[in-house]
């Protein structure tokens, strides 16, 4: 087969793909009314194990996962979210009637850094648990690098990207607020220092979701032998308690070399907003032990 054949092929494929898409999300909108709400939904941090949370949970009896992608990204994104609720519940499974109580859930790890998406949340999916991960924010900002260096989004070295950064993303949180129908690029890839802030995002979270609707966990903790708090989670999703068996952590970027110069100047760059984290927590996260 020529390239220009392997070319035809694979827009072909593309085209069926999209064509397929197209027809089940369209035919989910007339039946949104019968379609499971999202009982959870994972919105951060972004390379926090946010994919591998989702994976545990889609693995419980009770769950059925939405019928396309883990991550639907209608909160975080201008013409999805101006599609509407109808469209948003067209990414979920139907209700199936029987005994048992089945729900849904996603996870977009955007929403949590996207200053209009915990509002939007509110709005159109009230009962759903939202799930926020935290891990050391040094380790995430440069494993948030890797994975854009990895997809092409970056093109700078760490160094150089975390120089840019404030240039990046001047101005670019108003713009998003001021006009939602605006998309920023630099929003969503460059934040790496920004998005390991996490007092003002769980702060902007709780009170745009009201009481009772935000859960906060350490990955690291989390994670450990035991999973301690995975059983309060589950009845907070409202789920019936269930252990996942081995757990495989999900995405997980090479680790590279970070340069202790550069680790030792943002761990000191952190300092401040981990003691407001602290605080905000009522309690120390395992990076600060």
């Amino acid at each position: 087969m020529s390239n220009q054949e392997f070319v035809v092929e694979d827009t072909l494929k593309y085209s069926a793909r999209q064509l397929a898409r197209t027809t089940l999300l369209g035919l989910g909108q007339m039946t949104a009314g019968l379609r499971l709400s999202p009982a959870f939904i994972i919105a951060g941090a972004q390379r926090c194990a946010t994919t591998s949370l989702f994976r545990m949970l889609a693995r419980h009896p009770q769950v059925q996962p939405p019928v396309m992608n883990k991550g639907i990204h209608f909160f975080d994104t201008a013409d999805r979210y101006a599609r509407g609720s109808n469209f948003y519940a067209a990414h979920f499974p139907l209700s199936r009637p029987g005994a048992r109580k089945l729900v849904s859930g996603e996870a977009s790890p955007y929403y949590l850094f996207h200053p209009l998406a915990m509002e939007r949340i509110a709005q159109v999916a009230p009962q759903a648990q939202v799930i926020v991960l935290l891990r050391d924010p040094v380790e995430r900002a440069f494993s948030a690098y890797k994975q854009e260096r990895g997809r092409g989004f970056e093109t700078l070295s760490f160094t150089e990207a975390l120089a840019a950064e404030d240039e990046r993303l001047d101005g670019e949180e108003d713009r998003i607020i001021a006009d939602p129908t605006y998309q920023s690029y630099n929003h969503q890839h460059y934040g790496y220092v920004a998005r390991g802030r996490y007092a003002r995002q769980l702060r902007r979270a709780e009170a745009a979701l009201g009481p009772g609707k935000l859960t906060v966990l350490d990955s690291d903790a989390f994670f450990r032998p035991g999973l301690q708090g995975w059983d309060d989670l589950l009845q907070k999703i409202g789920l019936d308690p269930w252990r996942p068996g081995e757990i495989v952590h999900s995405n997980a970027r090479p680790s590279g070399e970070l340069d202790l110069d550069l680790r030792a100047a943002l761990v000191s760059g952190y300092d401040e907003d981990n003691e407001e984290l602290a605080d905000y927590l009522g309690y120390r996260p395992s990076w600060m032990l």
